[in-house]
């Protein structure tokens, strides 16, 4: 079945709306599961294995889990961890893992069993809705950021809450149909997956053939007429100015870069902080041609160089940077190559130290790395040579991030047909999911939602107690 795009399928479902398909019904997820069961339909013992699963065990966006870590029930059973079994849904209800789609199946359990981390929601299906089409429901992007409107909590650790998880309805086909809908979209994800695969690899390939493109411009070894230099030989090494408290203020307030500004071969200026300059004599000021490089990085970005154009005007540079201005007969994008490609090859991981997993490259130490020196014009033309050709993969890498997005959109409306009836025909011989729905709530009760209790004031500590006006 062919998928058309449109800006409804990605909008995705909203709740409670849109007329359903025949034999279809809306019920609460409080309706359709136990949901956070206190522990499992059968105790292990303490010899069993279970599998362990932390946040890290799901992969975002797919509903996979690794669930390959295992520990004896006996060891772990007193700890503070959410239990669940084989073919419970899991939904991370903490920012940013609900965010970015950490809902899985659980599956492939140890014995299974397993304990996970706190930050799930639990939904245990009674029968009426396929695990798999309930997790594919919750993966909809639509769908969690609704859930993100509804969070509580404080910044940075915000959680989707049980009552609003308990309250989202959702439209549910006859058993039979939810069966197609979700054989059709496991197959359809497989084929997109197959194309995302290839995207990926492109994207490495490009990847790899920029970096080949900048390592190679320089021949080894380097022609006779070259010139072999040390960096402190080919210009000025300087180090920016430290931050300091007393500096937020004063009378030469200027914008100053730093490593979260400075990328290979660009400059961001979405987010420049000013500092005081006074009594520095114009030391930390920036001219346009300036290289800037990471002093403090990630080992394998540890040297990350761009030029200064110039934006922000009058810019000076801290201390987490380093200042190279090249020296007459050098041009400021013959040294960003050098230094590009001395990043890319490790020669800059190589003089570095490295401090809580921080590597730091010493302006002493970049002044004796070495520096190759051809003539002026041939400089020019070597950097116009590696200009076009890192042109053509910026290009090849704009398209393929473009079908990517593609692949997200397809992903969309994949699964905005199949939670809308579009994905597969519905069949009239199918009992429809409102009888199936009563036999639920006869066993179960009309499950209401939980409302969350009033929260008690705390007692105001001895000794803090309010005092008299």
């Amino acid at each position: 079945m062919t998928l058309g795009l449109s800006a409804a399928a990605e909008d995705g479902p909203g709740e409670g709306s849109g007329e359903l398909p025949a034999g279809w019904a809306r019920a609460t997820i409080a309706e359709l599961c136990d949901v956070n069961p206190r522990g499992f339909d059968e105790e292990p013992d303490d010899d069993d294995f279970v599998s362990q699963v932390p946040m890290a065990a799901v992969e975002a966006g797919t509903g996979r889990i690794d669930a390959s870590t295992q520990a004896r029930y006996g060891d772990i059973k007193k700890k503070s961890l959410t239990r669940f079994q084989e073919n419970d849904v899991l939904f991370a209800k903490i920012t940013p893992c609900m965010e970015n789609g950490k809902i899985a199946k659980a599956q492939g359990l140890i014995g299974g069993r397993a304990l996970g981390s706190t930050e799930f929601h639990v939904l245990r299906s009674r029968g009426a809705v396929l695990p798999e089409y309930l997790m594919y429901y919750l993966l909809q992007r639509s769908v969690r950021i609704i859930a993100e409107q509804h969070m509580s909590g404080a910044v940075g650790q915000r959680r989707v809450p049980r009552p609003y998880l308990e309250s989202l309805e959702i439209p549910v086909p006859p058993l039979p149909e939810q069966v197609r809908i979700v054989a059709e979209v496991e197959q359809q994800i497989s084929r997109i997956e197959a194309g995302e695969t290839i995207i990926a690899i492109g994207l490495k390939k490009v990847e790899e053939f920029r970096k080949a493109v900048i390592c190679s411009a320089i021949p080894e070894p380097l022609p006779s007429h070259w010139k072999p230099l040390t960096v402190g030989e080919a210009g000025s090494v300087d180090l920016g100015r430290q931050r300091h408290p007393s500096w937020h203020t004063g009378p030469e307030m200027k914008p100053y870069l730093r490593v979260a500004n400075v990328f290979e071969d660009f400059i961001d200026t979405s987010d420049v902080k000013e500092m005081d300059f006074s009594d520095t004599n114009g030391k930390y000021h920036l001219r346009v041609g300036d290289v800037l490089l990471n002093e403090g990085q990630s080992p394998h970005l540890l040297g990350r160089p761009a030029i200064y154009q110039g934006d922000p005007e009058g810019a000076a540079f801290q201390n987490t940077l380093i200042r190279f201005r090249p020296s007459v007969g050098i041009t400021s994008e013959w040294a960003l190559l050098v230094f590009r490609r001395h990043m890319h090859t490790g020669r800059f991981m190589k003089e570095s130290r490295i401090t809580t997993n921080i590597a730091h490259l010493s302006a002493a130490r970049l002044k004796t790395i070495e520096f190759p020196f051809p003539p002026t014009e041939e400089q020019v033309e070597i950097v116009k040579q590696v200009r076009q050709q890192l042109e053509i993969a910026d290009r090849m890498r704009a398209e393929l991030e473009s079908v990517a997005q593609g692949s997200a959109r397809l992903r969309a409306s994949l699964l905005h047909a199949a939670f809308t009836g579009a994905l597969v025909p519905q069949d009239p011989a199918d009992e429809p999911a409102s009888v199936m729905l009563d036999r639920i709530r006869a066993v179960h009760g009309a499950k209401a939602p939980r409302k969350r209790a009033a929260r008690k004031p705390r007692p105001t500590p001895p000794g803090q107690e309010e005092l008299p006006s």
